[in-house]
């Protein structure tokens, strides 16, 4: 049994073995060396520098084979023969281009194959010789061969154009010999240019400012308690940022641009305060501290302050005003507002106008007040 064993082993040994053979001679056929291949030759009127047997040959930048001999020409010394070996399944057409290529800018060169038409006819060969495929003469330079073709063509250039070239750099050097003798002058050449233009630093827009009224008709008696005026809010379509001056049919018109020296809530608060301050009332703040109780707050609301554009321009100014006491009940309430004809020629007539506005309605506001608190 146990011979028998051996000589079993021994078979299947020898049967794997023959197996083995039959598939690497398979694989060297159809994927390895002994695959099918077939010959061509490119023929090249220029130098091949670097091309070398066994560079590779590319078809659309495929590897599919290499070079097998390069051939000089005895009766022609320009041309060079390369003998290319490629897969016998490679597309090649009679219309097939061959150039040269650089795989980057060190590497060596290869020989690259490029498609053309899918219906042109295969390429046939004249005799015992393998088939000659068409050379591109432009793809067959090399790097330093084309940087020197691109340097020969920009002398001939700066050849023809010599005396044009001694013109134009004696232009400039009189050009700035005069820039020289004016450079005092060159910045009010481009400011000049710049506004010419449409260009350069925009003027700042005109500042219009609120001025406290000193004058209080009717005023009583001056209250006790401690006042405080909170920011105002802006209500409706109150500009905040510039002085607004409004169409008749309500839109802005940018005819002439002005603004306020802070915000337009800030100011009237400010100037509401001195406004107090003027009439002798001297227990009011802009703002509650934290360790002080106070007797009544004084609540605005902006619901109008701008110039209106129209036939007979004017100043119009409007805003609700509410006495709040401590217990938070509403003392009273009343809607202030001024109308003041208004010149909007230039920015002295819209801060006159809205000033003439501002102090009829901040000194009725602080008669009221001091009659409610």
């Amino acid at each position: 049994m146990e011979i028998r064993a051996r000589y079993t082993l021994i078979g299947l040994f020898t049967l794997a073995t023959v197996a083995a053979a039959f598939v690497f001679v398979y694989w060297l056929n159809h994927a390895g060396g002994l695959a099918q291949q077939a010959l061509y030759r490119a023929r090249f009127e220029t130098p091949v520098s670097g091309l070398l047997r066994g560079s590779a040959v590319l078809f659309n930048g495929i590897r599919v084979g290499e070079v097998v001999a390069l051939e000089l020409a005895a009766d022609h010394p320009k041309q060079v023969t390369a003998l290319i070996s490629v897969e016998s399944t490679t597309p090649v057409r009679s219309d097939t281009k061959v150039g040269i290529e650089f795989q980057g800018l060190t590497s060596s060169p290869v020989l690259a194959l490029r498609g053309g038409a899918p219906d042109a006819p295969p390429v046939t060969s004249t005799g015992s010789q393998p088939p000659l495929l068409a050379v591109d003469p432009k793809d067959t330079q090399s790097l330093t061969e084309s940087a020197r073709d691109i340097l020969h063509q920009i002398g001939a250039v700066i050849d023809e154009n010599r005396e044009p070239f001694k013109s134009l750099v004696a232009n400039i050097n009189t050009f700035s010999a005069a820039l020289a003798k004016n450079s005092d002058k060159v910045d009010g050449i481009l400011a000049g240019l710049e506004r010419m233009t449409g260009g350069g630093k925009k003027a700042d827009a005109p500042i219009v400012d609120l001025e406290a009224p000193k004058k209080f008709p009717g005023l009583g008696k001056i209250p006790e308690g401690q006042l405080v005026v909170p920011e105002p809010d802006i209500v409706g379509s109150v500009f905040n940022d510039q002085v607004a001056i409004m169409t008749p049919a309500g839109e802005r018109s940018n005819a002439i641009a002005a603004k306020w020296p802070d915000t337009l809530s800030r100011v009237v608060q400010s100037r509401i305060v001195q406004s107090f301050e003027n009439a002798g009332y001297l227990k009011v703040l802009g703002r509650q501290p934290d360790t002080l109780d106070v007797d009544y707050q004084l609540i605005l609301d902006l619901r109008n302050f701008e110039i209106v554009a129209s036939d007979t321009p004017s100043a119009e100014i409007a805003f609700s005003a509410k006495i709040v006491g401590k217990n938070g009940q509403i003392l009273g309430a009343r809607i202030f507002k001024a109308s003041v004809p208004a010149t909007i020629t230039d920015q002295a007539g819209i801060s006159a106008a809205l000033n003439q506005a501002f102090d009829k309605v901040a000194s009725e506001l602080v008669v009221w007040a001091c009659s409610v608190a």
